[in-house]
């Protein structure tokens, strides 16, 4: 049963890179204002099969996130409210 459960894991690890590929490609077209119906079609192709994966995945009782893929976001900058005041004269010779 392991077997079968990091077989799916891996599947979809794969799936979702091709799928970040698609949409790349699809952004890309898009901003050239070029046709990408056949890319989107694929894109709902892989989402169909990814639904089919996640299900199967989960009647085997494997509920864990899959984390290796995602890349944690970047902490929002603290920006102050105002501007800082800038001083051309060194702290030491004031």
């Amino acid at each position: 049963m392991d077997n079968r459960i990091s077989e799916i894991r891996k599947r979809i690890r794969a799936l979702r890179v091709t799928m970040l590929e698609a949409e790349a490609i699809m952004r890309d077209r898009i901003n050239r204002d070029e046709e990408c119906s056949a890319v989107a079609g694929e894109i709902l192709a892989m989402r169909a099969a990814m639904s089919l994966l996640v299900g199967e995945r989960a009647l085997l009782g494997d509920r864990e996130p899959i984390n290796s893929f995602f890349i944690p976001r970047r902490a929002p900058e603290n920006k102050p409210s105002r501007p800082v005041k800038r001083h051309l004269v060194p702290p030491g010779a004031r």
